[in-house]
């Protein structure tokens, strides 16, 4: 009897009641939605903020592959103009900001192209390479349908050549609703979670089982777009580092600083040719006095960093190497109080109205009032920053403005481990201003 009343209580899903999820999205006082998903994407951002402060060991050398549908569905206007057209212009921002916050990582661009699989650029680390490619998608003729394994397969024979110190991922933007594949694609799906390969979904239109399945598998991400904006914060996610996989071994690894000559012995530099170009038919090499020459075998070559064709050593500068430096160390997040928690500024030049530390914009009024509900105030410096700034600060900047304009606050930042009892016992701003005379 136990038995059948609980079978009599199991319901399926369509006889259960209406789940109204629409009611997470409510549109603003003009009636607009801009609102709502402007505020999804502020708290995904503080998600990801929040995730960073844990003591991962990070990948810093990436090796990555962008999958792009070009099927018949990325023709589709939801996006304007286009799909195709949309994410080709966001994925310009991506590669730019990409090799900024990672100099030292390499990128390669997949299309998938009518049930076929077809490389574009080849791992490298030169953007420019893969915004001349890009422009030649933008026109590509979009037919039939793509297929997730061929591209998953055509990404895993490239990475897994790659070292076994760097960091390998795949980063599939999908429009099309179903992968016409030639076997099983979960034997695909099994051999990258052995290679240790992190899959990562972007899908236009709707959640597929499969591609949320794969990235389950392999510790990736999953995202279905809202529009443009969420769009561009799903893949601007992937910009910064993900933790190291188990598979990925500590090595040390040689790099070499190249020097430039401009004088020998006296004279001019003689014209030579640089390696990066001495066989691309499309930007023939020119003869240069000018270039960055290699330690080990005296290699030129026009732009860094690059990995020697000669003798293998990787060439990098020493900015490169800060710039992937700051990721180890992200600035500590802000505490997020109420706007009515924020004093009022005491100089008689602002009226008592409450600004922002770095941007010095009037919180509270204007048509960014809903907006700055929340305000954040850094814990080190006390300062207030609005949600903007805060943003910024955190994934752009790397450093607190609070902190590396207020003399004496700088150094609290990294007594804070050995001393956590002085960290509340430093002056407050307004008595370090006295003090300083500012």
């Amino acid at each position: 009897m136990a038995d059948d009343e609980q079978e009599d209580q199991k319901e399926y899903r369509w006889e259960t009641g209406y789940e109204k999820t629409w009611e997470a999205i409510k549109d603003d006082e003009d009636g607009m939605l801009d609102g709502a998903i402007a505020e999804i994407i502020q708290k995904a951002k503080r998600q990801r903020q929040a995730q960073k402060t844990k003591q991962n060991r990070l990948g810093m050398m990436r090796h990555m592959f962008l999958v792009l549908d070009c099927s018949e569905s990325m023709s589709v206007p939801d996006l304007k103009p286009t799909r195709l057209r949309c994410t080709v212009k966001l994925l310009e921002l991506f590669i730019e900001e990409f090799f900024d916050q990672n100099p030292i990582s390499q990128l390669g661009i997949i299309a998938l192209k009518a049930k076929r699989a077809e490389k574009v650029t080849e791992l490298t680390g030169t953007s420019r390479v893969h915004l001349k490619a890009l422009e030649s998608l933008a026109n590509v003729s979009l037919t039939s349908e793509p297929s997730l394994q061929n591209g998953l397969d055509l990404a895993l024979k490239s990475l897994k050549v790659v070292p076994s110190h760097a960091s390998r991922e795949i980063v599939i933007i999908m429009g099309s609703l179903t992968t016409c594949d030639p076997v099983d694609i979960n034997i695909t799906i099994d051999e990258l979670k052995r290679e240790g390969i992190r899959c990562s979904v972007i899908s236009l239109s709707a959640e597929i089982h499969v591609a949320r399945y794969l990235t389950q598998q392999t510790m990736g991400t999953f995202g279905a777009v809202l529009d443009d904006a969420h769009f561009r914060d799903q893949l601007m996610s992937q910009v910064d580092p993900p933790p190291a996989a188990k598979t990925q071994h500590n090595s040390l690894i040689r790099m070499g600083f190249p020097h430039t000559k401009n004088e020998v012995e006296g004279k001019d530099a003689p014209l030579s040719m640089c390696m990066c170009h001495i066989e691309n038919l499309e930007e023939p090499s020119e003869l240069t006095t000018t270039g960055h020459h290699c330690p080990q075998c005296n290699s030129k070559y026009c732009e860094l960093p690059v990995e020697c064709q000669s003798c293998g050593l990787t060439l990098v500068s020493a900015p490169h190497l800060a710039r992937s430096y700051h990721h180890l160390f992200p600035v500590p997040n802000f505490e997020e109080l109420p706007f009515e928690a924020m004093p009022a500024s005491s100089s008689d030049l602002n009226n008592g109205v409450r600004e922002c530390y770095a941007c010095a914009k009037a919180l509270g009024q204007g048509v960014d009032k809903a907006a700055d509900k929340v305000v954040f105030r850094c814990g080190f410096c006390k300062q207030f920053f609005c949600v903007d700034c805060d943003i910024f600060i955190h994934d752009t900047l790397h450093a607190c403005v609070g902190c590396n304009t207020i003399p004496g606050v700088d150094g609290l930042v990294y007594q804070q481990s050995s001393k956590p009892d002085q960290v509340d016992a430093h002056p407050g701003p307004s008595k370090q201003r006295a003090q300083f005379g500012m």
